[in-house]
């Protein structure tokens, strides 16, 4: 068995910390926009597929240096306030004698960053694949079919951990185990139906109750 975890959403509390900046930065471009906007319009979207929706929905071309400017703006507010998800090293610790790895939409600057902020660096090695690396992001199952061959594993013996719909579509497609997880601080009223909805095998809210489901799973 392989555990595949999404990062952003999952390990790390960060969507609502992207998000934030996300809306400062189509607000200053004439848009009026909340970080809850931020997170239904742009969640688990790669940077370019991000930059392409603020596009729309600026209605104008962006200036040259706004991917550097929005990455740096972005990475400053993770060096001073990213954390890591409640439970998620307890989860990582319960299954240190499954093989895991991270497949992610986001850059590999990005992970490697909220990596070492969050100091899991070590427990993840060179195991961190990035959708960067794959012709299409999520909702297609490339990511989850490229890490999976990486870490030379059967789809379908693999356990995906994932918080967006996106990813649990890509992950069902991709033909693995899926446990929508509704830990972070992103999550609202719906979101749980919302992933049912796209697929999601398992439901939890937390994540010892996703340790349960990955027992049940693992047996």
């Amino acid at each position: 068995m392989l555990i595949i975890f999404d990062f952003d959403g999952v390990l790390a509390d960060s969507e609502m910390l992207a998000n934030s900046v996300l809306a400062e930065v189509v607000t200053e471009l004439g848009v009026p926009t909340t970080p809850d906007d931020a997170v239904r319009q742009y969640m688990g979207k790669r940077l370019p597929e991000v930059i392409d929706a603020v596009v729309a929905t600026v209605g104008h071309a962006l200036p040259a240096d706004f991917p550097a400017s929005f990455q740096e703006r972005t990475l400053n507010r993770f060096r001073s306030e990213l954390c890591i998800m409640e439970g998620a090293r307890a989860y990582i610790e319960a299954f240190e004698h499954v093989p895991r790895c991270i497949a992610s939409s986001s850059s590999p600057d990005r992970l490697a960053l909220c990596l070492d902020v969050l100091k899991l660096t070590d427990l993840f090695g060179e195991r961190v694949y990035s959708a960067a690396a794959v012709a299409r992001g999520k909702p297609h199952p490339d990511i989850f079919l490229y890490a999976a061959a990486r870490m030379q594993a059967e789809p379908g013996d693999c356990i995906v951990i994932e918080d967006s719909e996106g990813g649990v579509r890509a992950a069902v497609a991709a033909g693995m185990k899926v446990i929508a997880l509704l830990a972070g601080s992103h999550i609202r009223a719906g979101h749980a139906a919302r992933l049912s909805a796209a697929g999601a095998h398992y439901v939890a809210r937390t994540f010892p109750e996703a340790e349960k489901i990955t027992r049940t799973l693992l047996q």
